[in-house]
């Protein structure tokens, strides 16, 4: 009669004790759920992301529906005019414009990437950042515009409700933030790429985990757009 021990018992036996042990323990999930360890972070980090938005957007719809006071239309708001006629939403419908664009630029790049063409997937994470920065600088535009000429204010607002200023500050500010972090992080996975990094480890998937961040940006502006230039 045999008396082998189960393979999984075995292996169990010969892990590492201590802190070598419960890294080796951790690890092996990566094995059993298929997925590495840097895509299930940032899936997990973008989940948090994803409640926080989420509570700031709620909370601006409930203040939006509780003020009595009116609150300021955006047409007129964030309204530009190009030879003396007023244009609504011109420089929003530039930025979501050049959001989606970039969007489209990083999936490329991650296509290229998995195709191992290292010049190809660098140029378009280069443009995909160039098109982030280009987001910040219209909103900061957007901003100086509001605070300089309009007079608004996160505790106050000459335009109608006073709420109008700190819930437009406080949300378009977060995803700027998140926009700012996010050049900077294609600009650090780009520039490894162009170095040739991956090709000696032949694993191009940090390209994919930056592409996961960034949509995620763009989508999260589809929303700001929706509740706030467009109710």
């Amino acid at each position: 009669m045999s008396s082998q021990i189960p393979s999984s018992i075995a292996s169990h036996d010969t892990l590492p004790s201590g802190l070598r042990g419960l890294v080796a323990d951790w690890s092996s999930d990566r094995h059993a759920f298929k997925v590495s360890w840097g895509k299930a972070m940032m899936w997990i980090f973008l989940l948090s992301d994803t409640f926080i938005f989420s509570c700031f957007l709620t909370g601006y719809m409930t203040v939006r529906m509780a003020t009595t006071v009116p609150w300021p239309n955006p047409s007129e708001v964030f309204g530009m005019e190009i030879g003396g006629q007023p244009v609504p939403l011109l420089l929003i419908a530039i930025m979501t414009f050049t959001l989606i664009t970039s969007s489209g630029t990083m999936a490329m790049a991650v296509n290229y990437a998995y195709r191992r063409d290292r010049m190809a997937c660098a140029k378009l994470m280069f443009v995909t950042a160039w098109l982030g920065e280009v987001f910040v600088c219209m909103q900061a535009f957007e901003w100086t515009k509001l605070i300089v000429v309009e007079g608004v204010r996160p505790w106050g607002n000459p335009l109608g409700a006073a709420q109008f200023g700190s819930t437009f500050f406080m949300i378009t500010g977060f995803h700027g933030f998140h926009v700012t972090c996010g050049v900077i992080y294609l600009l650090f996975i780009a520039s490894k790429v162009l170095r040739g990094h991956y090709d000696v480890s032949g694993n191009y998937q940090p390209v994919e985990i930056a592409g996961l961040y960034w949509h995620f940006v763009d989508l999260v502006w589809v929303f700001i757009f929706a509740l706030f230039y467009l109710w």
